[in-house]
Parts: structure tokens; C-alpha cells; sequence
């Protein structure tokens, strides 16, 4: 009989110059980026939490301190290959994942197919396993007014145990 998790992440970053834009493993051309420690991948943040929370591990600053030099620049999709194999290790597989990107600018459409086999790379899965979404906000709150990016995403792991 199989087991089944769900989990939910989500993440947000400030829009700042002289960094790059980063957004589910895609270098994305912008004359921002996101700050934080690491690359500041939102997208890819959100769904490792979200596999995280599954899992019940907290969030990714339990695993992956921003304190902690070793991660000062990271490749966020490197990292998500470690809850991959945290994942694995706990007997668990993607069901699947779904997840959206709230971004007034730039346009995310032309970079999803990208993001989606990032995302499926690294967490072991088919690309068909992965759902990912863009959205603006209208020009409302931080996102619409081109302060930063966020991104909300669940996720469903299944054991056979």
C-alpha cells in the first residue's frame, strides 16, 4: 500500500542590482537579481521546502544555514539534489509538484520548460511530474511594483512501504 505526503513552500526575494536572476535553475537576462546568500533561487527554494515540509525536516534553512559560508553563492539546484537524496534516503519519490512564480517582470513564460526540466532533474522525476506557473500581481504589493519575486509550491511524495 502506498504512502502519500504533501507538503507546501514557499519563498521570497528582494530584486537588486548586480546579481543575477536566477528563477528554477534558468539564468533568466534582467538587470536584476536576487539578493540572498545563495543564488537566491525563489522557485527553486519554494519546492525544496515544499519536499521538505513533506518530509516533516523543517524548512531549508535547517539544512542549508544561511549562516554558514558553505552556502554563500550556491547553486540552488545542487541543493535540491541533497533533499533529492534526503528524500530518497526516507524511502520517498515526487509524486508530482506544482508551483507558480508571482513576477510583475520580466516574463517568466519564455523560461518555464526550462525550469520544469531543471526541477525534474534534480529531484529524480519526469518532467511531466512538474508543473510550474507564472503569475503577476497587477502591480500590487512587493511583487507588482517590481521589488522582488516570490513563489508558492506543493508537492506530493508516495512511498510504497
Amino acid at each position: 500500500m502506498s504512502e502519500y505526503r504533501i507538503g507546501h513552500g514557499y519563498d521570497v526575494h528582494r530584486l537588486a542590482f548586480d546579481r543575477k536572476l536566477i528563477v528554477g535553475g534558468v539564468d533568466i537576462p534582467f538587470d536584476k537579481g536576487l539578493l540572498g546568500h545563495s543564488d537566491a533561487d525563489v522557485l527553486t527554494h519554494a519546492v525544496m521546502d515544499a519536499v521538505i515540509g513533506a518530509l516533516a525536516l523543517g524548512d531549508i534553512g535547517k539544512l542549508f544555514p544561511d549562516n554558514d559560508e558553505a552556502y554563500k553563492g550556491a547553486d540552488s539546484i545542487l541543493l535540491a539534489k541533497q533533499v533529492c537524496a534526503v528524500m530518497r534516503e526516507r524511502g520517498y519519490r515526487v509524486g508530482n509538484i506544482d508551483a507558480t512564480v508571482i513576477a510583475q517582470a520580466p516574463k517568466m513564460s519564455p523560461h518555464i520548460e526550462n525550469m520544469r526540466r531543471n526541477l525534474a532533474c534534480a529531484f529524480d522525476t519526469d518532467i511531466s511530474n512538474v508543473s510550474v506557473k507564472a503569475t503577476t500581481e497587477e502591480k500590487l504589493g512587493f511583487t507588482g511594483t517590481g521589488e522582488g519575486i516570490s513563489a508558492h509550491a506543493v508537492c506530493i511524495l508516495v512511498t510504497d512501504k
